[in-house]
C-alpha cells in the first residue's frame, strides 16, 4: 500500500474539495473495507461518504425468507443457502429459527455443493435459497445448468437476485440527497464490464469511479470524483480497476447468465418493487423454480421493522440516525437486515465505531 501517495490524495481532497460534497460508495465491501481503513475519519466533514444498497442479503424481501420457511413444512426437505442469510427474519421468523426448531438447514460457500447434496440425497427435495447480484448470478446460473445436464430431478431454486442499474437509477432520479458522485462496485463490474455504469455520466452528468477494495483503490475513487465534480467539461467516468474489470466484462460469465436468466420486476427489502431489476429462470429451466414446484407465489407484507433499513439503503440516512442503532439493535440482537449481514452498513458501522 502506498502510504505517501494516499496521504498526498487525502490533503488534495480535504484542500480542494467545493463547500460539500456526498459521494455514495454502493457496494456492501466497499462499505466495510471504507470502515476498515478509517477513510470516513481521513476526509474533512464537508465530504460525506454514504452507503448505498449494495448488500445483496439486506434487500432481500421478507416473502422470499416466508417461502423459504413455508416450504420447509413439507417432508423430506432440505434448504441449502448462505451463512448470513439464515439469520434474516421473515414477517415473523428466520431460517435460524427453523433449524433450532430442528428443520433440515444446509449452508454452504459455493452453489455448487447444492449438486452434491442433491446427488447424495436421493430421496429428499433440495431446495437452494439463492440471493446476490450481477457477482453470484453466474455461478448460480451454471449451478442451474448443470442440474439440468446431469439430469439431477431433486434440486430446485428459490431466487432472489437482483441487478444494479435499475436501483441506482432509482436513486439518482429521487436524488434527495443531492449525490455528488458515486463509487461503482468493482466485483459487479468485474463481471458486467466497466460499460455497464457508464450511465451514471451519460444520463446524470455525475462522476463516477469503479474502484477496486484497498484503500489506495477507494481514496484514488473518491479523488477522481473530486476532481470530476470540481473540473466540469472533463471526462467524469473512470476505470480504476483495470486489474479485474474490461470494457465489456466477463463475457462466458455473462453467456451462462443470459441463457438461464431473464429480467423482471423485483421487489427489493425496504425499498418496493423495481421494474427490471430481478433476474427469473428462463422457460428453458422453469422446471428448477421452488415457487413452481410447491405452487407457491411470493406474498408482500407491510414491513414492521422499528428500524429505518429504507432510509439507509437509499442513502437517505446514516446508521447512527438510527434510535435502534447500537442499542436495541446490534450485530448479536440485529433487528434489521442491514445490521445481520457482514457486508451490512450499519454492521460496519458498528463494528469500526464509526
Amino acid at each position: 500500500m502506498n502510504e505517501n501517495l494516499i496521504s498526498r490524495m487525502i490533503k488534495d481532497i480535504n484542500e480542494n474539495t467545493p463547500l460539500e460534497m456526498k459521494i455514495m460508495e454502493v457496494c456492501g465491501t466497499h462499505t466495510h473495507a471504507i470502515g476498515k481503513y478509517g477513510i470516513r475519519t481521513l476526509v474533512d466533514s464537508h465530504i460525506q461518504l454514504l452507503s448505498g444498497p449494495g448488500c445483496p442479503v439486506c434487500v432481500t424481501p421478507e416473502s422470499v425468507i416466508d417461502a423459504a420457511i413455508q416450504i420447509l413444512e413439507n417432508d423430506n426437505i432440505i434448504l441449502a443457502t448462505f451463512g448470513d442469510l439464515v439469520k434474516v427474519t421473515g414477517s415473523t421468523e428466520s431460517i435460524l429459527d427453523q433449524r433450532r426448531k430442528g428443520k433440515n438447514i444446509s449452508i454452504l460457500y459455493t452453489p455448487f455443493e447444492a449438486l452434491e447434496i442433491a446427488q447424495n440425497n436421493r430421496d429428499k427435495i433440495i431446495v437452494f435459497l439463492a440471493v446476490g447480484f450481477e457477482t453470484t448470478a453466474p455461478v448460480i446460473a451454471s449451478t442451474i445448468k448443470l442440474t439440468k445436464e446431469r439430469n439431477i430431478s431433486n434440486l430446485y431454486f428459490l431466487n432472489s437476485l437482483r441487478l444494479m442499474p435499475p436501483v441506482l437509477r432509482l436513486i439518482l432520479n429521487e436524488n434527495l440527497q443531492h449525490i455528488h458522485g458515486m463509487i461503482c462496485p468493482g466485483h459487479v463490474a468485474a463481471v458486467m464490464g466497466e460499460e455497464y455504469f457508464q450511465f451514471i455520466e451519460q444520463e446524470y452528468d455525475m462522476p463516477a469511479a469503479i474502484a477496486g477494495f484497498d484503500a489506495l483503490d477507494i481514496v484514488s475513487a473518491i479523488h477522481k470524483i473530486m476532481q470530476g465534480y470540481r473540473n466540469t467539461g472533463q471526462k467524469n467516468f473512470e476505470n480504476l480497476y483495470k486489474r479485474s474489470v474490461r470494457s465489456k466484462g466477463n463475457l462466458r460469465a455473462k453467456d451462462v447468465m443470459n441463457e438461464v436468466f431473464e429480467t423482471s420486476d423485483g421487489e427489493w427489502r425496504g425499498i418496493g418493487y423495481i421494474r427490471n431489476s430481478s433476474l427469473v429462470l428462463k422457460e428453458n429451466y422453469s422446471e428448477f423454480d421452488a415457487l413452481e414446484r410447491f405452487g407457491m407465489k411470493l406474498a408482500s407484507k407491510p414491513n414492521h421493522t422499528q428500524c429505518i433499513c429504507k432510509e439507509i439503503l437509499m442513502g437517505h440516512k446514516k446508521p447512527i440516525a438510527c434510535d435502534m442503532f447500537g442499542s436495541k439493535c446490534n450485530p448479536t440482537h440485529p433487528l434489521g437486515p442491514c445490521m445481520v449481514s457482514s457486508e451490512g452498513s450499519c454492521a460496519s458501522y458498528y463494528r469500526y465505531q464509526l
